[in-house]
This record gives C-alpha cells, structure tokens and sequence, in this order.
C-alpha cells in the first residue's frame, strides 16, 4: 500500500522529485504567506540599488567636481561612511533573511498536511521564535566574520614573514577554507527550521542541525547546489529582457534623444532593474526556503519517525492551527530487536521503536536512520 500523501509530500522519507515538486505546491498554495514574506527581504535590497542608480545617474558630473575639491582625509572620511551605511544594510538585510527563513518553514510544514496559511498566521505561530532566530543569525555571521579575518591575519603574517612565495600558500588554504565553509554550511543549513519547529535555542538548534545531516551530508550538498543553479539560471534569463532594454530603447526607439534622453533611459533601466530583480529574487527565496523546509522534515522523518507521528496527528485532526511536528512524541528506537516500528506501545516492548513518552530521548537514539 502506497504512503498516504495528504498534502504537498507523500509521509515517508522523501525523494528529490517530491522535494522539488513539494516545494512549487507550497508556493503555490500559500502565495501570501511565502511571496509576501520574501518580498519583504528583496524590497530591501532593491529599494538600495533603485536609490544609487538614480542617484548615480542624476549627479555624476556633480560628483566628479564635489570630489575633485576634497582633501584626502575628507574622501577616506567619505568612503568609510558610505561603506558602512552598504555593510548596516547588508546585516539588517541578511539578520531579516534569517527571521523569515525560518518563519517560511511553518506554511510548508502546515502543507504536508494539506493546511493553508495565511500571512498572519505565518506570524502569529512564528512570534515566539523570532528573537531564537536573531541569536541564531548572530552566531552564524560571528561565527563567519571571526573565520574570515583569522583567514586575513594569517594571509598578512605569511606575506610579511615569507614574501612573495606566501601567495602560493595562499592559494591552496583560500581553497581548503572554501570547502570548509560549504561543509559547515551544509550541516548547519536546517537549524533555522529546528528552531521554528522544535522551538530549541540558537545554540541547541545547530547541534540539532549537525545531528540529523549526519550520514545524509552528499545528499544536501547535491540537492543545495541543484536547485541553485535552477534559481540562478531562471534568474539570468528573465534578467535578460531588462538588460537589454537600455540598448534596445537607444539605438532602436529613440536613437537620436540626446543626453537627456540617455539619462532618463538610465534610471528607468535601472529602477526597472531593481523592482523586477526583486520579483524574481523573491521566488528564489521563497523556493530554496521550501526546499530547505522539506529537506528538514525529511530528515526527520529518516531519524525520529516523524512520518509516523504526522499521520496519527493527522487521523485525529490534533492542532489544526499549529505546526506540524511542533510538540509531537517521536518514534525512536528502543531496546527492542530495533527491526521497525512497533505496535505504538513506547519503547521497551521488544517489538523495535514506539512513541517516546516521557522526556525526550538524547539525539541519535535511532543511530543508523532510516
């Protein structure tokens, strides 16, 4: 008998077409809450690049003659302000990234079983998680920043202590610290969906996250480049159109318009740019969301048997208004022959796992997945 499939996904462990197609219905069926939520994150970025393009373009020559009068402590001054007003902007952006990542997961989560949600109500079950979420986003770009400038000092202290030849040190470490960052990456990918879910800390959720991408490490990195290069791809070929109308309008609508002309076609691309950038950006966000959403359940559903637990929620139509998975007794494994689930009894019955009562079982308990 085939699993039963309520929702989005089928409840059993999940393959890489019903994570892709899982991840389209989920967009699909919760529009307001997924497009609007990653909306908020492009608005952002695309409010930036609209304001500098039509700023650039407007008052180019006033630049030139404004910095052409500055003294070189006034243009250090200048260039460090105007730096860290892009690198303000890239954290709030990338911290506001990491909230809505996480509260994404709960419309996915609620359509594995065939349960819509709405923009609110998105917010509503995500509320309590959202300063757990900003912990966790500070501990992972600490966690970054510290990697990359240990990476900068030790560059510095071999150039001047070997010279030139530390460039051919360089090269190989800059490539090691590159695999390094993919691999802690893939293992700690799922930890904002572990927060949101499971509802544990900042620091909990990424042992959490390191526990169940274990044994599946390949498997993430696969499907996580995948469906980065779809996005990517599908992103570069509906930017093509707006690349390309600049030169179109220039040499093919208005050819002889003049310098006037040339500056309004220049803001107009640009602001076009940005807003459509954004809409297309935004689906990307909301897509590598769901897949990650789904690549967390499914990880669950290998190691704790949370397939088995969804359906019985699902059969007694528990928590209609919450997150599935959120609170639910898992199935791990007992001191039994440990050949399956048993008959449901909890652990120690001999008949393999059943639902942990009680206080939960260390992670891993079922050592081998599924």
């Amino acid at each position: 008998m085939a699993p039963p499939k309520p929702g989005i996904v089928p409840l059993r462990p999940l393959m890489f077409g019903e994570i892709l197609d899982g991840s389209f219905q989920a967009i699909r069926g919760n529009a307001k809450a997924m497009l609007g939520a990653a909306l908020l994150v492009q608005s952002i970025a695309a409010v930036v690049a609209a304001v500098l393009t039509t700023f650039t373009a407007t008052s180019a020559a006033s630049i030139e003659t404004w910095a052409a009068g500055l003294t070189d402590q006034d243009l250090i001054a200048f260039v460090l302000s105007f730096a860290g007003g892009i690198l303000l902007v890239s954290v709030l952006t990338l911290f506001l990234s990491a909230v809505l990542q996480g509260a994404m997961v709960v419309p996915v989560a609620r359509a594995v079983l065939n349960r819509s949600t709405g923009f609110g109500q998105m917010w509503r079950l995500a509320r309590s998680r959202i300063w757990p979420l900003i912990r966790l986003a500070a501990l992972l770009f600490a966690g970054g920043l510290i990697a990359v400038l240990l990476f900068m000092a030790l560059a510095v202290l071999l150039i001047r202590t070997v010279g030139a030849a530390g460039a051919l040190v360089l090269v190989p470490l800059g490539f090691l610290y590159i695999l390094l960052f993919i691999w802690i990456y893939i293992k700690l990918m799922v930890a904002p969906a572990v927060v949101v879910v499971e509802e544990l800390g900042a620091l909990d959720s990424l042992g959490r996250s390191w526990q169940l991408t274990r044994n599946n490490w390949w498997r993430l990195l696969g499907i996580t480049l995948v469906v980065s290069f779809m996005v990517g791809i599908i992103a570069q070929v509906v930017m093509i159109p707006v690349s390309l109308l600049s030169s179109f309008y220039t040499t093919v609508v208005s050819p002889h318009g003049g310098s006037g002309q040339a500056l309004m076609t220049a803001i107009v691309t640009g602001v076009a740019t940005a807003v459509i950038g954004a809409l297309v950006g935004a689906v990307g966000f909301a897509f590598q969301t769901s897949v990650m959403a789904l690549l967390y359940l499914d990880l669950r559903m290998r190691w704790d048997g949370l397939d088995i637990a969804l359906l019985r929620q699902l059969e007694s139509g528990a928590d209609p208004d919450g997150v599935p998975g959120r609170g639910l007794p898992v199935y791990r494994a007992g001191p039994g022959n440990g050949q399956g689930p048993g008959n449901g009894q909890g652990p120690g019955n001999g008949q393999g796992p059943g639902v942990a009562n009680g206080p939960r079982p260390p992670y891993g308990a079922w050592p081998n997945g599924r």
